[in-house]
């Protein structure tokens, strides 16, 4: 997630001027000259945009927060029919297996005390949707989905994704830059983390089909491809303003499960 001024026009998200993104404002118009044109063919393969590949250490970052391993990339994914509508919730290719199950979340002691009562608001949004698919907070390691403590991730990011299911096992947790939020508002962080949660058992970005929706600037899609965002049955074709899995949030905005998230939950989990 990447902060900017959201344009008036989308005052009915908080009427925040600072957001939190899961790309840059505008895109950019090419890929970074160290990803290769093999690279950008699997990632546009697999249904994620291409027009701001980041290069990290463990692979590469795409539409702000999610992260693909180079093994997630040299793996077949399954060929699904997408069908494009105008802003609805959207899945990825792979889901958390092995139903019903728990997973088990885990908070790095780096962070403040703030963001300990934010993953327990976070566990509890999902629990009380009575999913097949459970959390329950550890303070040991080893669990399925990792809190990671960051102090810079890279010019106003402000968390990352540990990418997507694979195998059936969620993505291993995803790291958040405090500094960066700049907040100790419980209901804001646990937004966030929520989110981050979101892709990690398989969600994409609720406006998928035109990221500008939440975030401002020109109309983007983040991947047309037949793989990798699959609509989920039920939800609206019309536009959802409260989405938990938009790519943008206001600052200070807090987004419980609209009642279409709720949908979309239930449907897969």
């Amino acid at each position: 997630m990447k902060k900017f001024n959201l344009l008036p026009l989308f005052a009915l998200l908080g009427g925040a001027l600072a957001v939190s993104s899961c790309s840059k404002k505008e895109e950019v118009a090419a890929t970074s000259p160290t990803i290769t044109a093999e690279v950008s063919a699997q990632i546009k393969a697999m249904g994620f945009g291409t027009s701001d590949v980041r290069k990290v250490d463990e692979g590469y970052v795409v539409e702000g927060d999610i992260l693909l391993t180079p093994e997630m990339l040299g793996a077949s994914a399954i060929q699904q029919l997408m069908r494009v509508g105008d802003i609805e919730q959207y899945r990825t290719t792979n889901l958390v297996g092995s139903l019903p199950r728990t997973l088990t979340v885990s908070i790095s002691s780096s962070f403040p005390s703030a963001y300990v009562t934010a993953i327990d608001e976070a566990i509890r949004r999902y629990n009380a949707a009575n999913l097949r698919l459970n959390f329950r907070r550890i303070g040991t390691s080893g669990a399925d989905l990792p809190v990671k403590y960051s102090s810079n991730l890279g010019t106003g990011v402000l968390g990352q994704s540990g990418g997507f299911p694979s195998g059936g096992n969620p993505a291993p947790g995803f790291t958040l830059v405090p500094n960066v939020i700049n907040s100790s508002n419980t209901n804001y962080i646990a937004t966030i983390m929520a989110h981050e949660m979101g892709h990690c058992i398989g969600m994409r970005h609720t406006d998928y089909y035109n990221r500008a929706y939440s975030c401002g600037g020109s109309a983007s899609n983040e991947g047309a491809s037949t793989v990798g965002a699959i609509l989920i049955p039920g939800t609206p074709s019309s536009a959802e303003p409260n989405s938990w899995m938009l790519a943008c949030v206001g600052n200070g905005v807090n987004r419980p499960f609209t009642a279409n998230d709720l949908t979309a939950l239930n449907y897969i989990y």
